[in-house]
């Protein structure tokens, strides 16, 4: 079993893009960092539900098919269930549609009290006011031999990073500069130094960079 994380940032380190809307939650800049992954054959499969086989394939659908495989639960924060756009809706189910794309038990860290939502394809949101440290020991045990992933959103991955609770952390790297935004690094001095580091280029120009614990997974 690892802790792993995976995040999309800019060559300047932004991982959450500035001035984000309420029509466009992620930021102006949020399709420049996502653009390459988003074109991947898994991507397009398993977010889009397009099953015709199109997208891109390499190095960056080689990652992409790796964020998805032998995940047992997940840890998010409450924007990246899309909590805040619909705050006070007991019905909202979150902005990722009728079948979210991850399978498995999510816990969505929020002070919000809300009943669990269940959907067909196995997916789980279990809302909770633990802190990072107690959601993760949660997630490890719902994800029984598998992994666990923090998928976001950038407070909650930096919150597991500080708390040295991180097995695998991978960045895939655009070559665009932002200039503005929320960095993945700041407060982070010495990071790299907990992990055996390797990276690698793919045919997009995105460098994939991996930090891995030399004794974990």
């Amino acid at each position: 079993m690892a802790v792993r994380v995976d995040l999309n940032i800019s060559l300047d380190g932004v991982a959450a893009p500035a001035d984000p809307t309420p029509e466009n939650p992620m930021g102006e800049d949020w399709g420049r960092l996502v653009e390459d992954y988003m074109a991947t054959r898994t991507f397009r499969a398993r977010v889009f539900g397009d099953t015709s086989g199109a997208g891109t394939t390499g190095v960056d659908d080689r990652y992409a098919a790796a964020y998805f495989e032998g995940i047992g639960a997940e840890v998010m924060g409450a924007a990246m269930f899309g909590l805040h756009s619909f705050p006070d809706d007991p019905d909202w189910r979150g902005w990722w549609g009728d079948e979210p794309p991850f399978r498995v038990p999510v816990l969505v860290l929020t002070h919000r009290e809300r009943a669990p939502i269940t959907f067909d394809n196995g997916t789980r949101f279990e809302f909770t006011s633990d802190d990072i440290t107690d959601a993760v020991a949660r997630a490890r045990e719902l994800a029984g031999d598998a992994d666990v992933r923090i998928g976001g959103g950038l407070s909650t991955v930096r919150s597991a990073l500080e708390a040295d609770l991180v097995d695998r952390l991978h960045v895939a790297v655009r070559p665009v500069v932002l200039g503005q935004g929320d960095r993945l690094w700041d407060g982070l001095r010495g990071l790299d130094q907990r992990y055996a580091v390797t990276s690698e280029v793919a045919e997009s120009g995105v460098i994939h960079v991996t930090y891995a614990r030399e004794n974990g997974a």
